[in-house]
């Protein structure tokens, strides 16, 4: 047997072997999504996005939302996550590679070893044979890494989702406030002018026109003010879908429907749809395959070898095997086993406190949706109402010169600060809303953001 022919006939049992082991990628199980923004149209995992179509005139919730779905780059960041854990899958999965050797003895030595006529060439073909169903166990925990990669993916979608509720509704909050200003602009430019024409009848002196002027310039700046303010709520919102600059001119909607605050024990049933509370099934699975992994690596792997040598002296050719294995006397994989059963123990009292902390926020937001519904439903029912007709009977009596100057103006930042409140408690409630959603993952029955005509 010549050495190319050796050579050439273990290169071929390399191929055969690394034919014989190639498998596809896996892909990770994604979970099914929660309900909330269900069947909105969401970002493939790892696809090129379709091309933003920037919206323009009135958004709807329901527009922002698929728009952030669509087009959110972090959430792109996290499917390409999931592809990236599935090729680390694939890699873990694939056998050792065999190692090829040549080894030639015996050869520009002394004597009879001077030149290559005694020379002895030997060309080896060995393989690391795993032993213990390593190289199973390594790909199954690296499939559950995927699968938590998904989890991942599911719970920025309903962050995402939470995070455009409620910058929608702060652009909401915001155009009610430059309503207001511009109101109360009107209001005070209205009462200028009456105080004037009062001056001007010599009714009263004209230090109140002058007086009259300071809540007309204060009315002005609050309405740059909240014109700013509106500008900023609406950019923060066209971040979301990665939109530099808003396109759209106002968002559609009402924050003014509130509807009825369910029981906390229902809510609090539903929780399980959370995936941040969901996911610990699959970690616990993930950690105790990393267990199982370590023990499997405390068994000593196997080597072969086989080949061919070729004693040039004599012609002769024969064949060589053997293997080797290393002996666990030190190294037993003492702390990777004891570091894995430590990983999953704090992976069990990880998804504990994990369950606390979503319970304590359910019953923080919870709260703050039922105070702040109370807080709403009780100034546009008694409180505003009643600021409203103070205010109405002031101005009248001021005109008849039954009241002074100061008691419009009070009346007025009354009547004011309890509309700003209104919406103030409209704002909280619809933000607490939004958070209650995401805890329990899934819409609450009547959508308040469209009329009832949309739904997340």
């Amino acid at each position: 047997m010549r050495l190319t022919t050796l050579v050439a006939g273990v290169g071929a049992l390399c191929l055969v072997l690394a034919c014989g082991y190639a498998f596809a990628a896996p892909e990770a199980t994604m979970p099914e999504p929660r309900p909330l923004g269900r069947e909105l149209p969401t970002f493939q995992v790892a696809t090129e996005p379709p091309k933003l179509q920037a919206p323009a005139g009135e958004l709807t919730l329901r527009q922002a939302l698929a728009l952030a779905l669509l087009h959110n780059p972090e959430l792109a960041a996290f499917s390409w996550e999931v592809r990236s854990r599935e090729a680390e899958a694939l890699q873990t999965g694939l056998l050792p590679n065999p190692e090829l050797g040549i080894e030639m003895e015996n050869f520009a030595g002394g004597g009879e070893f001077s030149g290559t006529d005694s020379a002895e060439t030997t060309v080896t073909l060995s393989q690391l044979i795993e032993l213990g169903g390593k190289r199973g166990k390594r790909r199954a925990a690296s499939a559950l890494e995927a699968d938590l990669a998904g989890w991942d993916f599911e719970t920025r979608r309903l962050d995402v989702l939470t995070a455009t509720a409620k910058a929608f509704v702060a652009v909401l909050a915001a155009q009610e406030r430059l309503a207001q200003a511009d109101e109360l602009a009107s209001l005070a430019e209205r009462f200028f002018r009456t105080v004037s024409e009062r001056v001007e009848a010599g009714k009263v002196s004209p230090v109140e026109q002058t007086r009259a002027q300071v809540p007309l310039a204060a009315a002005s700046i609050a309405k740059d003010r909240a014109r700013l303010a509106l500008e900023a709520a609406r950019r923060e919102l066209a971040a979301l879908w990665g939109e530099e600059g808003a396109g759209f001119n106002r968002a559609a909607g009402s924050l003014e429907r509130i509807a009825p605050v369910p029981p906390e024990e229902e809510l609090a049933s539903l929780l399980d749809q959370n995936p941040d509370l969901a996911r610990w099934e699959t970690e616990e699975k993930q950690r105790s395959a990393r267990l199982d992994l370590e023990r499997a690596n405390a068994i000593p792997d196997l080597t072969l070898f086989a080949g061919g040598r070729n004693l040039q002296e004599s012609g002769d050719n024969a064949f060589v095997a053997g293997l080797s294995i290393p002996l666990p006397i030190f190294d037993r994989n003492q702390g990777g086993i004891a570091a894995a059963r430590a990983a999953r123990s704090k992976a069990q009292h990880a998804a504990q406190a994990s369950r606390n902390e979503a319970f304590a926020r359910l019953a923080a937001s919870y709260r703050d949706l039922s105070a702040s519904a109370l807080e709403a439903t009780t100034l546009r029912e008694q409180i505003l109402p009643a600021a409203e007709e103070s205010f109405e009977a002031t101005t009248f009596g001021y005109q008849a010169g039954k009241f002074g100057f100061l008691e419009v103006l009070d009346a007025q930042r009354t009547l004011f600060e309890v509309k700003g409140q209104y919406v103030e408690a409209l704002a909280a409630y619809h933000q607490a809303r939004a958070e209650v959603e995401r805890l329990i993952g899934a819409p609450l029955e009547t959508d308040i953001m469209n009329n009832g005509q949309e739904k997340k």
